[in-house]
């Protein structure tokens, strides 16, 4: 089995089976995709459902992305934030495949961003629209509604910085 370098000179084995990392992947979508289905039959479009005090489910269908970028343009946004959902997926599986032995935590990280992408393009594809429900407020201030997919994305890229920040060293220190 081929070995890489890595910068400090030591040799590490590339992991086995990295695409493993792909159940974790499946899991955001089933569980996004169900939250969103249960969202939609069991809410009111637009009418919020207090939980706590901070926290409602108030379903709204998201046209734009993120905080609703591009969600008043007339429809090519749909198309244009799939691409980006089908290129992420294709280029973070690609980059999974090329993990390291040691390099779980990235792995995870990827599969959640996966994940997270895929379970909203369903939403793009087939509604032409993401499902958000999750919406936490406090003293009149309301956080932009998400889903279960935003967190995975959300998760995974706070593994990818702690990751890009902390994991080499790290995995440097294992190996000495």
């Amino acid at each position: 089995m081929p070995e890489h370098d890595t910068r400090q000179g030591a040799k590490v084995a590339p992991m086995r089976q990295p695409l493993r990392w792909l159940w974790l992947a499946v899991a955001v979508i089933v569980v996004d995709l169900g939250t969103k289905a249960l969202a939609s039959s069991l809410l009111e479009y637009a009418r919020p459902l207090e939980v706590l005090p901070f926290f409602n489910l108030t379903l709204l269908h998201n046209t734009g992305a993120a905080f609703s970028f591009l969600a008043d343009h007339p429809g090519w946004q749909r198309w244009f934030f799939a691409a980006i959902a089908v290129a992420a997926s294709v280029g973070l599986t690609i980059w999974m495949r090329r993990l390291r032995a040691d390099e779980k935590m990235l792995g995870a990280s990827l599969a959640l961003v996966i994940g997270g992408a895929l379970g909203n393009l369903y939403d793009r594809l087939v509604h032409g629209y993401v499902v958000d429900f999750l919406s936490f407020h406090l003293a009149g201030w309301y956080y932009p509604a998400f889903n279960v997919a935003d967190i995975g994305i959300t998760l995974g890229a706070i593994g990818l910085i702690v990751e890009s920040l902390f994991g080499e060293r790290r995995r440097a220190r294992r190996r000495r």
